[in-house]
């Protein structure tokens, strides 16, 4: 009821506004994802089908999203760039997480069902998100962000891959593996691979050891910002129907950013 006498306690509700021109990532995790992938049997050490879940999630998210310009993942794990004149939301910190976080774990559900119809989903068990924002004044500080998530990506699955080989086909307990590969650099990690199973590291797949790379092939323009409210309705448009291509590639060296400088 508006002007009810109710109504002063809207003095209590803060926003929490994001600083204008400068980068968001938004970073999306799931949520109890250890014990989710128990529950579901997931293949160890990397189960290709729900990664293909998160893919389509993730993909679901750009599509709805024309603001997001790139976006990075793997595991359980999504961020999302935003592009630096984005006002989604009104770049309201708590609104932007939520929304994330909700809208992720909804695609997922949905993915899910789609790929794994004989594995229905438990509500006791069901997979959620949580989201957080972070900015980032330049863009040197965003290729270093998704730099640290590669290298993150490659550092867990090596150890993974490494991990689950001495337990299922070495016969070792989950305590032992981990023991035997306490200290060990990545060199001892492929030397294990190789000797002990014959797994030549760099031949496995990429999507395992670079993560999910996904990016709208969307040239935009450093005068967007000076347009007028029809025109940057127009340019959402183009920014929702372009392309968005997947990709399992190095985001670490120059190449990837070099053949896009629209991103920045």
């Amino acid at each position: 009821m508006a002007n009810s006498r109710f109504e002063y306690v809207k003095q209590f509700e803060r926003e929490n506004f994001l600083l204008p021109d400068t980068y968001i990532v938004i970073r999306v995790d799931g949520k109890g994802f250890h014990k989710f992938s128990e529950k579901y049997e997931f293949e160890k050490p990397n189960d290709e089908r729900a990664l293909k879940v998160m893919n389509q999630a993730a993909l679901k998210m750009m599509e709805s999203f024309p603001d997001i310009t790139v976006t990075y993942g793997d595991s359980d794990e999504y961020s999302f760039l935003l592009q630096k004149k984005c006002n989604l939301f009104e770049r309201r910190e708590m609104k932007l997480v939520s929304t994330f976080a909700s809208h992720m774990s909804v695609y997922y559900m949905y993915a899910w069902n789609k790929e794994f119809p004989q594995k229905p989903l438990d509500p006791s068990r069901l997979p959620t998100f949580d989201a957080r924002a972070v900015q980032y004044p330049t863009f040197r500080h965003v290729r270093d962000y998704f730099s640290w998530r590669q290298v993150d990506c490659h550092i867990n699955n090596l150890y993974n891959t490494t991990f689950w080989n001495l337990v299922i086909r070495g016969g070792l307990t989950g305590k032992e593996a981990e023991n035997r590969l306490i200290g060990t650099v990545s060199s001892d990690k492929n030397e294990i691979l190789f000797k002990e199973f014959g797994i030549n590291y760099n031949n496995e797949p990429e999507i395992y050891k670079k993560g999910t790379v996904m990016v709208r092939d969307y040239v935009s323009s450093r005068e967007e910002q000076e347009l007028s409210e029809r025109q940057l309705q127009r340019l959402e448009k183009q920014r929702r129907k372009a392309n968005i291509s997947t990709l399992h590639v190095d985001i670490i060296k120059d190449d990837f950013w070099n053949e896009r400088p629209w991103l920045e």
